[in-house]
């Protein structure tokens, strides 16, 4: 798996790089041009060599993932405002969390194809019943590569349990404090505990077998900011990491950019306190800037990646600076919630659901195939989105919902959604599977509940057949009745009354009935890519139907001849189809409007467009009465 050949920061190959190797091994190899080809060869013949982990963990930025963070809980026994809003949020049903078994089939998945580290997380991952047994269940994986085995938790009520998740595995620790001072944590948890946090912190910083504790402290303008030198002297002699992170966009977390605290910033406050702080050599990595202040085991390191310990580190000090001073080029790491979606950026509302890929009988080739390709659409940073003021702050899950923040958090984007079937792996859909609260009476569904645009969550729901039929009428003189309803002129006609020049024209564009009928069977099927928030959908058939009809012959003369379009569309699916239907219909008769419109485009007249029956579904069958 390993390769000779070294990589650049970035991860490609330098072609500095591989010269000085080629000279090493072929010092006769030749010129320039005979050194590329060798190249060309090596990347032809052996592409992922020089990979850690397998292709399906490398994304097109060549960025290898190693570090994946599995949720193990939505719920949390801390209510911290910059994690889930004040309300609370809408649990996923308990059918819908993963099981012990799926969380060891996905992580086993994750370790033989190269993931060394893992992380548990929440919600708060020591309210999960069993916790402890799953971890010691995760600790056998070591046998394929696993290194090591971490924990982000709020630590309350952590340091009786803590010895045993020791001895069941767990390496790494990092505990959530915001502030010393036990009133204002009250005000930003929402809850008591101070005092239980300390008591595990103590109780990790007299563990040995813990080859890193660290404290992260999320810093907040004007709330606890001011805290931040007291932290630096809080760590002066101890053997603990303190890392400020500064506070990011969820739903509901009212972030704002008025309340991030740069890292530069957080500096220069230390700075003021401590002002013999200096740079030091970079220990931990290359992308890491440190500095050391005389007399303190701290070291102050602003990371743009956090390196795997192996030893335990003697003290140190980071700012995670994901906003101001983004480290998403080193980015290694993946998330699996609770309900089994994979996130591949933290800043990306988009994901997949490998729950659903196992339930349905998948294959662990199958969810290969799917990871691979959520983690090939990665962006480069912050989900594809430029500006930090414009990240995705309402359709994006609540903190509580992915799992509780760590550093290195801003990855880029996952794509390639897909449906849940086996049978429909190759088939990538632009589904992105939201939550919005959705439980208030009489309340718009594409809405949440901030009055923001939001996709119905069709999650929950299950596969049915689902059909709906619409109809709509297109209004038309006669002279464009008699062009759709008679066959094509011969040569003799073309003398005719009725051949009139405009008449010709219109008749050169085709069968305007085939053609539309054509248009509404493609356009039922672009559908989603028409109106912003439906689902796409597989669908199995789509029927439509034109007919012209002529008022009788002694009939009024206010009536008028006119066409009936007809759609029926069938799916087999988690969602209903009269979408489908009402859009195939629409862009059918607006085809026929603009093959007459030569000869009738002053008279024509499009109307009564409806629903007139549709099954399958929670709501039943319904059909619109004459």
């Amino acid at each position: 798996m390993y390769s000779l050949v070294s990589r650049s920061k970035l991860g490609r190959p330098t072609a500095h790089t591989f010269s000085r190797g080629f000279r090493s091994c072929c010092p006769r190899s030749g010129s320039v041009a005979s050194v590329k080809e060798r190249i060309a060869k090596i990347d032809k013949d052996r592409p992922f060599e020089s990979f850690r982990v397998a292709p399906a963990l490398v994304d097109s930025f060549y960025r290898q993932h190693d570090y994946l963070r599995i949720s193990l809980t939505e719920k949390c026994n801390l209510r911290c405002f910059y994690c889930m809003p004040e309300e609370g949020v809408e649990l996923s049903p308990k059918e819908h969390i993963l099981t012990d078994d799926e969380v060891i089939r996905l992580a086993t998945l994750f370790v033989k194809s190269g993931v060394t580290k893992i992380r548990l997380t929440g919600g708060e991952p020591t309210v999960r019943k069993g916790m402890i047994d799953l971890m010691g269940r995760i600790n056998e994986l070591r046998q394929y590569g696993l290194r090591s085995i971490a924990m982000t938790t709020n630590g309350i009520g952590l340091h009786r349990r803590l010895p045993n998740m020791i001895r069941n595995g767990l390496t790494h620790i990092n505990i959530s404090l915001d502030t010393m001072d036990p009133y204002q944590f009250e005000i930003m948890t929402r809850r008591p505990g101070h005092e239980s946090v300390l008591k595990t912190i103590e109780v990790a910083l007299n563990s040995p077998e813990l080859k890193s504790v660290k404290v992260n402290m999320v810093v907040m303008k004007g709330l606890n900011d001011r805290e931040v030198p007291d932290f630096v002297a809080w760590a002066k002699d101890k053997d603990v990491s303190v890392r400020f992170i500064e506070f990011m966009p969820f739903s509901g977390n009212k972030w704002s950019k008025n309340k991030m605290v740069p890292s530069s910033e957080l500096l220069e406050r230390v700075r003021e306190r401590f002002p013999t702080i200096d740079k030091a050599p970079p220990e931990l990595n290359e992308t890491a800037r440190s500095w050391q202040i005389p007399g303190h085991k701290v070291r102050l390191v602003i990371m743009y990646c956090e390196p795997i310990a192996e030893s335990r580190l003697q003290g140190s000090l980071g700012f995670i600076s994901s906003m101001s001073d983004h480290f998403c080029a080193t980015c290694n790491r993946l998330r699996l919630t609770a309900d089994g979606q994979i996130k591949v950026c933290l800043f990306d509302a988009k994901e997949v659901s490998l729950r659903d890929i196992m339930r349905n009988g998948g294959t662990d080739e199958d969810l290969l195939k799917i990871i691979g390709v959520a983690v090939q659409g990665k962006h480069a940073k912050h989900g594809g989105i430029e500006n930090v003021e414009n990240i995705d702050v309402i359709t994006n899950r609540p903190m509580i919902l992915i799992g509780r923040w760590h550093p290195r958090a801003p990855k880029s984007r996952a794509v390639g959604m897909f449906s849940s079937r086996p049978s429909d792996l190759r088939r990538p859909v632009n589904t992105v599977l939201l939550r919005h609260n959705s439980t208030r009476a009489n309340s718009l569904t594409h809405l949440d509940h901030t009055g923001r645009a939001s996709m119905v969550d069709i999650s929950e729901k299950t596969p049915t057949t689902r059909t709906a039929t619409a109809t709509g009428r297109i209004y038309i003189p006669p002279i464009a009745y008699q062009l759709v309803t008679s066959t094509y002129p011969s040569e003799d006609d073309s003398s005719s009354s009725t051949t009139s020049p405009d008449f010709i024209k219109a008749r050169r564009k085709g069968d305007a009935l085939t053609v539309a009928q054509l248009a509404a069977i493609m356009a039922s099927k672009r559908t989603s890519d028409l109106i912003p928030l439906c689902h796409p959908l597989m669908l199995n058939k789509v029927a439509v139907t034109l007919a012209p009809e002529a008022p009788p012959p002694l009939s009024r003369d206010e009536e008028r001849h006119y066409i009936t379009c007809s759609a029926t569309v069938t799916t087999e699916g988690k969602t209903g189809v009269e979408m489908e239907a009402l859009t195939a219909v629409s862009v059918g008769l607006l085809t026929v409007w603009d093959m007459l419109k030569a000869v009738a485009g002053k008279e024509m007249e499009i109307g009564e467009i409806k629903v007139v029956q549709k099954s399958g579904g929670r709501s039943g069958d319904f059909t619109r009465d004459a």
